[in-house]
């Protein structure tokens, strides 16, 4: 638990190799441990250290405004625990003394490695934290009308997408970046203060967990009064291209980072094309797009990262792993390389797709990418 103003601490949320493993996911398991006790040629037996329950008869009950019940509701004995999980359960207190930080670090490396393929249970989740976060999105666009006039649109946007998921879910997968206008040129933009300009984009990149833990990660650009100008679905095509050819290029087998670099590909010629760049040659696209053309996905925003770089990074994709497809371009506004009328512009589009034996299954394919789907998409809403 950390504290986050004198008696009230942040909301808690388990280690995910904790909940991946035990299957635990409440607030209510703050301070517990999971321990994986050598067990010779059988491998190790699991051993969960549980706080044990603060009944009337505890004085914790009453005094724990950490733990105690009155404060923070009733949590499972050890006996419940250990019919829930199938795993022995102690008291807390014996928990042995001491951390070893270089076997923590190899641990966390063989548990990313382990998650790198979901089984069709995780997938099944995953596909639910997308489909929770498409409704999500079209709540957004049914409340543009009313966020245009707010003072802070951007956090009316935030509102309405963190009430589906707190509706539906644990809460968001990670912050929102509800950015308009030039924000949308911030990578990371969570501020969420500004307004919304109806003749501006939104970049909205928002995420469901799902109970489970597991999270969505999706991105759309939106025309904030329905329709896209003439260069803002200039660069919006130039970057929906960049995602088309990175979708194509996943498959089993293929090198993990194949998507990213076809993706670039597409920019740095459309960027050459433009003028912007004398060649599509070199690395010098990197100025207006910088990051990573995706991630894996899954009970972590960024799944599996812990994991060594032959075993993700530069290896091969495989039937099961989930990732994200999210190239972008982001052109500052004071950038003076750039045409006056492309500065301040940030478009990215980013979609959840699971690897399958002959290619790959876009798992949020009901959320439209093209301009012309997004227009209708977003009239119908608008208009209802």
């Amino acid at each position: 638990m950390r504290v986050r103003s004198n008696d009230c601490d942040h909301r808690f949320r388990p280690h995910s190799a904790y909940a991946w493993l035990t299957g635990l996911t409440g607030e209510d398991q703050a301070g517990h441990v999971l321990v994986l006790e050598p067990d010779g040629p059988r491998g190790h037996e699991a051993v969960l250290h549980l706080r044990p329950r603060s009944p009337r008869t505890d004085n914790g009950f009453y005094r724990d405004r950490r733990y105690g019940e009155f404060w923070v509701g009733r949590r499972a004995d050890l006996a419940e625990a250990e019919r829930m999980t199938g795993v022995r359960c102690v008291p807390l207190a014996e928990l042995p003394p001491g951390r070893n930080a270089a076997v923590d670090g190899e641990l966390a490396t063989v548990l990313s490695e382990l998650r790198l393929v979901k089984d069709p249970w995780e997938v099944g989740q995953l596909q639910l934290a997308v489909d929770h976060t498409t409704t999500g999105f079209e709540d957004v666009v049914r409340a543009l009308p009313c966020a245009l006039g707010k003072p802070r649109g951007e956090r009316w946007i935030e509102g309405v997408f963190g009430l589906r998921a707190r509706a539906e879910g644990n809460g968001t997968g990670y912050e929102t970046i509800a950015a308009s206008g030039a924000h949308a040129c911030v990578l990371h933009w969570i501020r969420n203060d500004g307004p919304l300009d109806a003749r501006e984009l939104l970049l909205l990149d928002a995420g469901v967990e799902t109970d489970t833990l597991y999270t969505a990660d999706i991105t759309r650009t939106l025309p904030l009064s329905g329709r896209f100008s003439p260069v803002q679905r200039q660069v919006y095509e130039l970057v929906l291209a960049a995602q088309d050819a990175g979708i194509a290029a996943l498959r089993p087998g293929a090198a993990f980072r194949d998507f990213h670099r076809a993706a670039m590909r597409v920019i740095a010629e459309g960027l050459a094309e433009w003028g912007v760049l004398k060649n599509a040659e070199g690395e010098f696209h990197r100025r207006y797009t910088l990051c990573s053309s995706g991630h894996m996905l899954g009970i972590d925003l960024h799944d599996c990262a812990q994991a060594r770089a032959e075993a993700y990074l530069d290896g091969v994709l495989e039937e099961g792993q989930v990732l994200t497809v999210e190239p972008g371009l982001y052109l500052q506004p004071d950038d003076e390389t750039l045409p006056r009328e492309l500065r301040g512009i940030g478009v990215r589009i980013e979609d959840d797709l699971v690897i399958t034996a002959d290619g790959a299954r876009l798992m949020s394919g009901a959320l439209p990418r093209t301009p012309d789907g997004v227009e209708e998409w977003m009239g119908a809403l608008m208009e209802g």
